[in-house]
């Protein structure tokens, strides 16, 4: 019985079939966080790059 038990442990944890779904939401969770974090700046950077827009395409319109 302790035989079967270690030989069903060790499948269990060479087992990694669910690996790629726990990496894409680690990654999920971490570019969140950065995005929480850096929210202030990339609202600015985002302001800054469509002002520059509309001004060129002002440009090009006139």
């Amino acid at each position: 019985m302790d035989e079967w038990m270690l030989k069903r442990l060790r499948n269990i944890f060479r087992d990694n079939r669910g690996m790629g779904t726990v990496e894409v939401i680690l990654i999920i969770v971490v570019l969140i966080g950065l995005v929480l974090i850096f929210k202030t700046q990339i609202r600015e950077l985002t302001g800054v790059i469509f002002q520059k827009i509309s001004a060129d395409s002002s440009a090009i319109l006139s």
